[in-house]
Parts: structure tokens; C-alpha cells; sequence
């Protein structure tokens, strides 16, 4: 199949892209790799560009998010291409769904509601035309339609959010730190006299506890612990490389003289914030 100008014309914007797809997936002249893949096959990869968008973020790199946003959105272009070739959906209608939900959740930008409203009564008023949403979709639990592709802890977090919607939580973060000392001694017990798959399930309610904590605080434990990742990568780094100007490598060394450089790498970070 030859070339249609659209291909090649840079200023044709997103009737362009979802050419390429269109042709990427031929089954007759497309790319074998492409046609060969499904929404399953897919699915990976978009939460993988989704991060790296993040990522992006996370570092402030303007230059490179405009090339990540570009790859999430050859995500949405893919699924819809193979939504279009199963009779699914369109683009144009995935389109035309997220702009009539936008329309629909804010009364008071597009339709006749004040705008003199807190961010509070906002949020309630979201919850409310969400809460409708789901009714109308037949998920009738506080829970449902929370995904379970999230990752865990987001998942656990949003979980949490719904529960406390509908009066299922701590009133006080006191009360949460109580039951994070509870679930401590309750791993300690597991790892001294429990089989394994005991002992994680402990981990786990350890970790759901704290993830309550960072909500109890205003902290979304996702983007909380990227953060100390990236601390965790920075400060280690730095270990490295004070080791390796002794000409070392971290396992020539030992944990008193990588903790001693550790902590002159959170002395540098003080100096310099």
C-alpha cells in the first residue's frame, strides 16, 4: 500500500498519528511486530510509558516529557485502533466519552452551577456525580470500580479513600499509629514462629496501615516513596563514588565505612538545600 500524503504531513496533527497506526496494524502491509498484538499484549506497556511520564515530571525534564506524553498517547492511539478493528469503540468516540464526563463533572464551569464553591465542596460535589457514575454502571460497593491493574500501594490508598467516604476509618492518626504498632509486633511474631506465606501476610497489613498514615497526613505514599527512591538512588550514588576515589567498589568495602559515607552524602544534601 503506498504512502498517503497524511503520513508525511508534520502539520497534521492527530488524524496523522492515527494514520500511522491504522497502517502499522494493516493486516496486509503493516508491521508484523504490530499486527500481531492485542489489548493484553499492550496493556504493559502503557503503564510503562504512564510512569515514565511521570518520571519526567519527577525530574522537571520539560524536553523530556514532551517525548513521553507523546508515547502515552501512542498508547490511547493503539488500544483505540484495535478497539476500532473489533468493533469496540473508536477514537472518536473514546473522545467523545471523556469530554462528555468532563462536561457532566463540572456543573459549575460548563453548566448553570455557582463557581463560589471551597475546593471541599467541590471534591464532595465530584464524589457525589462519581458515586451516580458508578450506580448507573451497576457497581453498587463502596469499593468497586477501584482498579485492580493499580499498583498496590496506590490501590490500598485509594481503597482507603472510599472506605473513609462512607465512615470507615479512624477519626483520630493517633489511632493509626496505635494500629501500625499492633501490625509491627504482629510481623514479629509471624517471623519468629509462622510459615512464610503468613509472614507476608503480615507484611502486608503492615504496609496497608502505613499507607492509611500518609492519608491520615495528606501524603500520597506513592509519590512519597518515589521520592525516597530517588533520594535512596542519589545519596548511594554518591557512596559509590566517594569509593571508588579510594579505589574501591562497594563490595570491597564494608557496612561501617558505606554508612559513614552515607551519611556525609545527607551532610552535602543539608549544605546545599
Amino acid at each position: 500500500m503506498p504512502d498517503t500524503p497524511l503520513i508525511h504531513d508534520q502539520t497534521a496533527g492527530i488524524e496523522r498519528l492515527l494514520e500511522i497506526m491504522r497502517r502499522l496494524r494493516d493486516p496486509e502491509t503493516g508491521c508484523p511486530w504490530d499486527i500481531e498484538q492485542d489489548f493484553g499484549t499492550i496493556a504493559p506497556y502503557t503503564i510503562e510509558e504512564a510512569y515514565e511520564v511521570a518520571d519526567a515530571i519527577e525530574r522537571a525534564d520539560w524536553a523530556e516529557l514532551e517525548g513521553e506524553l507523546g508515547d502515552l498517547l501512542l498508547q490511547t492511539v493503539y488500544h483505540t485502533q484495535m478497539g476500532t478493528e473489533a468493533g469496540h469503540f473508536t477514537f472518536q468516540s473514546v473522545v467523545r466519552a471523556i469530554s462528555d464526563k468532563m462536561v457532566a463533572r463540572h456543573p459549575h464551569v460548563f453548566g448553570e452551577e455557582s463557581r463560589d464553591k471551597s475546593a471541599d465542596q467541590q471534591t464532595r460535589d465530584w464524589e457525589a456525580i462519581k458515586a451516580a457514575e458508578r450506580a448507573g454502571k451497576a457497581q453498587k460497593g463502596a469499593l468497586d470500580g477501584v482498579a485492580v491493574g493499580l499498583p498496590a500501594l496506590l490501590r490500598a490508598y485509594k481503597l482507603q479513600k472510599r472506605a473513609a467516604r462512607v465512615g470507615f476509618d479512624w477519626p483520630q492518626t493517633a489511632q493509626v499509629l496505635d494500629k501500625i504498632v499492633e501490625e509491627a509486633g504482629e510481623l514479629a511474631q509471624a517471623r519468629d514462629h509462622l510459615s512464610p506465606d503468613k509472614i507476608e501476610e503480615e507484611f502486608g497489613d503492615l504496609l496497608f496501615v502505613v499507607t492509611n498514615l500518609g492519608r491520615h497526613l495528606g501524603v500520597e505514599p506513592e509519590a512519597a516513596l518515589r521520592r525516597t527512591n530517588a533520594k535512596f538512588t542519589r545519596r548511594f550514588a554518591f557512596v559509590e563514588a566517594a569509593l571508588a576515589a579510594r579505589g574501591k567498589r562497594p563490595e570491597d568495602s564494608d557496612l561501617a565505612e558505606m554508612d559513614a559515607l552515607w551519611d556525609a552524602a545527607k551532610a552535602a544534601e543539608r549544605d546545599t538545600a
